[in-house]
């Protein structure tokens, strides 16, 4: 079957599902995108984005906005200091060339092969590239069903069905494809990042602005640390991280609607640790979100199924601190798209996007996993700091 005559669903509307359909469209292949309700301006979409400039250049030339991409997006911060708990500088990262593909370093490390979008820009960009009418907003996949020779009929929330010569699932963590595929589901990590936000830091805050510079720092001690980047320009966006159960509000007796209960626990939490750190919490504007990490087995893999595949997170789901999700599942989605629209047997064209996507994402989230741990050890940030040093030689 050539693949301009094929039935595709691509399941999720994030980065890597909106490339895919991209770079199909872009060559001649029709697809359809399913997705859940369309955000508005208000709704929360996640904060900065920072990708390697080579992973999106291949990914956003292949779909044909490369040029429209660096209109909107701005150089990634240079600077990512890693600090104590006193605020001492211990690894000011600079580094001059990229990491290899694969081996994808700290994503909140901004190298010069890095560059900064936030996600609702990223998010039009795309959008705004497909023809009208391919995604289909409001339509959550309850369930697949084979029907043979590599089709599925896909049921929907909504009450419809559609049948498919290829199902694509971009449809995050918790993905409704997966499970076709692999037994594996995302555990949780150990890990809760706490997010909060600083408004107009530059001209309210300048000491705290000064802090976070044009990058970002990560502080680091004893199984806890605290994260702050610059979100758009007078934005920070900061991160309270550490080891414990992921119902560590229940378990505190608060809730995290309750921004003052929150604040108070976080700040008995990293009660000692430098007052211009201890800081991003209390200036912070608005309230407090719970980011419990979550990631699959690594590696994961699958027995290929003619008829299905899986980009993204819903392939690799790896720490966000570390792993460069985004970009890869931009790299994932290109890729897929450009083998389908060669012209050969589709299935073999899964085939070999799968072959050489699945070492490429084990390499990456085994990386992100390791510095994970390390991040938060109990002797950190003294391991972290060794696992950046060896990982940068």
């Amino acid at each position: 079957m050539h693949p301009t005559s094929l039935r595709i669903a691509v399941i999720g509307a994030g980065p890597g599902g909106l490339t895919c359909a991209r770079v199909l469209q872009r060559n001649g292949v029709p697809v359809t995108v399913f997705a859940h309700e369309e955000p508005t301006a208000t709704d929360p979409q996640g904060g900065t984005l920072e990708l390697r400039l080579t992973t999106a250049r291949t990914a956003l030339t292949a779909a044909g906005l490369y040029e429209e991409f660096t209109a909107v997006a701005r150089p990634a911060g240079r600077k990512l200091r890693l600090l104590d708990h006193t605020g001492t500088v211990l690894l000011q990262d600079t580094p001059d060339a990229p990491a290899p593909e694969g081996t994808v370093p700290d994503a909140s490390a901004a190298t010069p092969d890095r560059t900064a979008i936030d996600r609702p820009a990223l998010r039009r960009l795309l959008l705004d590239s497909l023809t009208p009418g391919t995604v289909h907003w409001g339509s959550y996949l309850r369930t697949l069903h084979p029907l043979g020779d590599g089709r599925h009929r896909a049921e929907f929330d909504d009450g419809h069905s559609e049948t498919f010569d290829l199902v694509i699932g971009a449809d995050g963590a918790w993905s409704r494809v997966r499970p076709m595929l692999s037994d594996d589901t995302p555990h949780y990590s150990g890990v809760t990042f706490v997010e909060t936000a600083i408004e107009d830091a530059d001209r309210r805050l300048p000491h705290l602005a000064d802090l976070v510079g044009d990058g970002g720092v990560l502080a680091l001690s004893a199984g806890k640390g605290l994260l702050a980047r610059r979100y758009g320009r007078d934005r920070l966006q900061v991160y309270a991280g550490f080891r414990g159960s992921q119902d560590w509000a229940l378990e505190a007796g608060v809730t995290v609607a309750d921004a003052g209960a929150v604040r108070a626990l976080l700040l008995d939490a990293f009660a000692g640790w430098d007052e211009r750190l201890r800081a991003l919490l209390r200036e912070n504007d608005g309230g407090f979100a719970s980011r419990p990490l979550f990631a699959l087995p690594v590696p994961h893999t699958w027995a290929h199924t003619p008829g299905l595949t899986l980009l993204g997170d819903a392939a690799h789901l790896m720490p966000p601190l570390f792993g460069g999700g985004a970009g890869l599942a931009m790299l994932d989605g290109g890729e897929l798209a450009r083998v389908l629209a060669g012209g050969g047997d589709p299935d073999a064209a899964v085939r070999a996007y799968e072959a050489a996507m699945l070492p490429r994402a084990a390499r990456a989230a085994e990386y992100a996993a390791h510095a994970l741990v390390r991040a938060f050890a109990p002797d950190a940030p003294d391991g972290a700091l060794r696992f950046l040093r060896a990982t940068r030689q």
